[in-house]
Parts: C-alpha cells; structure tokens; sequence
C-alpha cells in the first residue's frame, strides 16, 4: 500500500508526485497541475502577505516576538528577520498634519528604557502637540543636554518658531529651549498630563518597555523601530 501524498500548498491539488529529496534527506514533491515544487511540513516557511499583515498588527500590541511566532504559526527565526528588515525600514522623523502659523503649545517628557542590559540606558524624549495630541518630536539617547538638542531639532520648523514648550524642571531643557518658549511646570500642574499619559500607552503597548520585562531589546536599531512603529501608527489614528 503507497503511502499517501501531501496536497500541494498553492492550489491544493492531490496530483503530486515525488522530485527526489533536500540537503537533509526530507523528501521533495511536485505538483503537476501547477508545477510548484515543495517539502511537507517544512521546518522554515516563507511569510505570505496575510501572516505579514497579521505580525504587523501583533506588533503594535504588548505581544513579545515568542509569543508572536507562536500566534502567527511562523518559526522564531523567521520571525526575527521579518522584524529586523521591517524595523529597519521604519522612518525615524515624525510625519505630522499641516498646521497654520499661530499659537501652538507642546508638551515635553522623557521615558526612561534600557537596551540588553539596564546599564545602557536609552532615555525617549517626546514632544506632544497639546491640542491635535499628535507626537511632534522625538529622539531616544542619553538625559544629557545632547538629549533635549536632539528632542528640540527633531521638531518641525514651524514648532520651533511659534510653540511654546511646557516641560518638567529637567536642566536639559532649560539650556536648549529659547527662554521666550519654554515653560517649565510642576507635574501638579497637569500641563503635562497629555504626554505622561502617552508615556503610560507606550509602556502598555510596546513589550520591550515594560520596566520589569524579559523581553527587552537586544539590539539597539530594533529598539528604535519599534518606538517609531508605534508612534507613526498612532500618529495615522489621530489623522484618519
């Protein structure tokens, strides 16, 4: 009695027909309606585009990458090389919605996350517009005043000429944002909630910035694209 046939993964057809074996001896087959070629129950699997858009949703959620794999049913490997290209590819400036030249007010705050080890610290500094909540600036270093230089050039140009900016007492801020549009503010004086409160959503949606996690990142650049997927994808929500 023959042993019975996979059914080919592209059209499901029965008429297939064994085509020798891999490098590890598994055997090969081939359909004949279609001519795909192909290994049952491979140990990798190529990422079809429904399981990308499903990976891409998970992301956005408090998910690490094991628990991912498992959901998306792709191996861990797989997995991590979708997520190193994607993160790579990810803008690091901010994509924000036109604003006419008037009176603008931002909201300034940093959050504190590591990289490996809790010894490599890497400081997310956010800049919030108060009225649209959109996120106007970002940079993720140290809380030196390299920091806040980096914050205040991540903003668009027409923030950087009319917002005020509402931050903590943080001295970095102070030696960076011109005198005439800064307002430092005590955190009781909820004219920093907005952003402190976005600092919270990161935590609760991004797993790499929980602060007691085991899913931390390992690699610097995945730890950025990660920090800007979340945020470009927030910033579309308040557009749409």
């Amino acid at each position: 009695m023959s042993e019975p046939r996979p059914t080919c993964p592209r059209c499901h057809s029965h008429h297939v027909v064994k085509n020798g074996r891999i490098h590890n001896k598994k055997p090969k087959f081939q359909c004949q309606d279609c001519q795909r070629q192909f290994v049952e129950n491979p140990t990798k699997k190529v990422i079809n585009q429904e399981t990308k858009e499903l990976i891409d949703r998970l992301l956005l959620e408090k998910i690490p990458l094991a628990g991912i794999a498992r959901s998306a049913q792709v191996s861990s490997t797989l997995l991590q090389d979708y997520v190193n290209d994607k993160y790579a590819h990810v803008s690091r400036q901010v994509n924000v919605s036109g604003k006419p030249k008037g009176k603008l007010t931002v909201e300034c705050d940093e959050a504190w996350s590591f990289v490996d080890c809790k010894g490599d610290q890497q400081w997310i500094w956010l800049a919030m517009d108060r009225n649209t909540r959109e996120i106007v600036g970002v940079y993720v270093g140290d809380r030196s005043k390299q920091g806040a230089i980096g914050l205040w050039n991540s903003l668009p140009s027409l923030y950087r000429q009319c917002a005020i900016c509402h931050t903590d007492f943080w001295a970095s801020y102070e030696n960076v944002i011109p005198k005439k549009r800064h307002r430092p503010v005590k955190r009781e004086s909820g004219k920093t909630n907005h952003i402190e409160r976005f600092n919270n959503t990161m935590r609760q949606r991004i797993s790499r910035l929980v602060r007691a996690t085991l899913s931390f990142s390992k690699k610097l650049e995945n730890h950025l694209g990660a920090i800007w997927y979340f945020i470009h994808y927030y910033n579309a929500c308040l557009q749409a």
